[in-house]
């Protein structure tokens, strides 16, 4: 997953391990990069899922910030315990896709990894109110300690260059834990540096790892897997959106009130999911520099996709009354996080697919005006919402438009 090391070659079979079973526990070698028919196992779902209940937890407690008026407190702690829910997400992504033997050692293994996130899931409200990383920190701890036992188990089988690269991962993955301890025992107002360090260290252990061996993940598969956790998410988005709206409406009786934001939440979830899978990108992950820019990126993606749910939830908190901050304090809230997505959502996705200067300014400018949309009142988020269908619908002309003339360059050149 780095922009520079030397391809690992195919694994001899290049079918799912557990087709070729041999015993409850079977050597962890590499999977091929060729392999046909590469998909999500049940237990990558499940890993899935339980992640999203930290994700979820994380966007209650950032509601609850804004929505007392500590935005600036509530992002920073939304972005550092985001970080370990994704960063923790995307190694075991990785590795899954390189190594994935399904045999009951490393089936064990991946519950123990979930089992962390749940834990680092009850300590997010005590990080956020309390400032108390302990039970976060000892759910990542849980987590990091699970993947560095996968790392040592494939460097057990390995050889040469995939020995070192395995071995790497697992030292660079302990030596972190101890650096994260600096969350715990050190005094509060030195825990964002701590952060910036870390996150900044942990983003190095894979450049470090796989200098000089990239190891085999499977392009396909790990597009598949992002596109999903991105459903999920969204999912998330909208499940947070809905009961707030119910809340508000049993509690206070706003249903008119409220009814305009909901049509606009919907309409940028469902342009946030059309914008990202209107093109297959795994084409775009055989390079491992782009495979790497693009992994790291969707932090980005991923946490933003979760922060308009939240601020959906503190739009609807504001018009019946419960928050205490501005209407465009409110607005900012869903604005922000949707503008953030669709700028890296281009910059990751669309951008390489677009041809000409109108289709490369779709994504761009729609970001601005759902900025400008702040401004709006109580009208910001389903305006916003319109703007987000605009440009779906502006993408889908312009690529129509597009296609027909290549068709017509093409019936109009002569055969042969």
């Amino acid at each position: 997953m780095t922009p520079s090391s030397t391809p690992a070659p195919a694994a001899p079979g290049a079918s799912h391990p557990a087709s070729h079973p041999s015993g409850p526990v079977r050597r962890l070698t590499a999977r091929g990069r060729q392999e046909a028919h590469r998909v999500s196992s049940p237990l990558e779902l499940l890993f899935d899922l339980c992640f999203v209940v930290a994700v979820s937890q994380a966007g209650v407690q950032l509601v609850h910030a804004v929505s007392a008026g500590h935005a600036g407190t509530g992002v920073l702690n939304y972005a550092m315990v985001f970080f370990a829910i994704w960063w923790a997400w995307m190694n075991f992504s990785w590795f899954a896709s390189a190594y994935d033997n399904d045999d009951v050692l490393y089936r064990v293994v991946t519950l123990v990894q979930i089992a962390g996130v749940l834990v680092l899931a009850a300590g997010v409200s005590r990080a956020f109110e309390q400032h108390d990383y302990m039970t976060v920190w000892l759910g990542y701890v849980i987590m990091r300690l699970a993947m560095a036992t996968q790392w040592l188990r494939a460097a057990r089988t390995a050889e040469g260059a995939e020995r070192r690269a395995a071995l790497r991962y697992a030292g660079g993955v302990l030596l972190c834990q101890v650096g994260w301890a600096g969350l715990v025992v050190l005094p509060q107002p030195a825990r964002p540096w701590v952060f910036l360090v870390m996150a900044i260290a942990e983003m190095c252990v894979p450049l470090f790892a796989e200098r000089g061996y990239e190891t085999s993940w499977h392009p396909h598969h790990i597009a598949e897997r992002y596109g999903l956790f991105t459903i999920i998410v969204l999912g998330e988005t909208i499940a947070s959106a809905t009961v707030a709206v119910k809340s508000a409406v049993d509690e206070h009786s706003a249903l008119g009130e409220l009814l305009p934001i909901a049509a606009g939440g919907l309409l940028i979830v469902f342009s946030a999911w059309w914008i990202y899978f209107v093109v297959p990108i795994h084409g775009h992950l055989r390079s491992s520099g782009r495979a790497f820019l693009w992994g790291y990126g969707h932090y980005l993606i991923f946490s933003s996709a979760a922060a308009i749910g939240a601020g959906l939830e503190v739009a609807v908190e504001e018009t019946v009354g419960s928050a205490h901050i501005s209407t465009a304090a409110a607005s900012a809230a869903v604005t922000l996080p949707t503008a953030l997505y669709l700028l890296t959502v281009w910059a990751l996705h669309a951008r390489h697919f677009k041809v000409g200067i109108a289709q490369q300014l779709v994504l761009p400018v729609t970001a601005l005006l759902v900025l400008c949309c702040t401004f709006l009142g109580g009208w910001s988020v389903p305006a916003a919402g319109l703007v987000c269908a605009a440009a779906v619908a502006t993408g889908v002309t312009l690529t129509a438009r597009m296609v027909r003339r290549e068709r017509a360059a093409s019936a109009e050149t002569p055969a042969g």
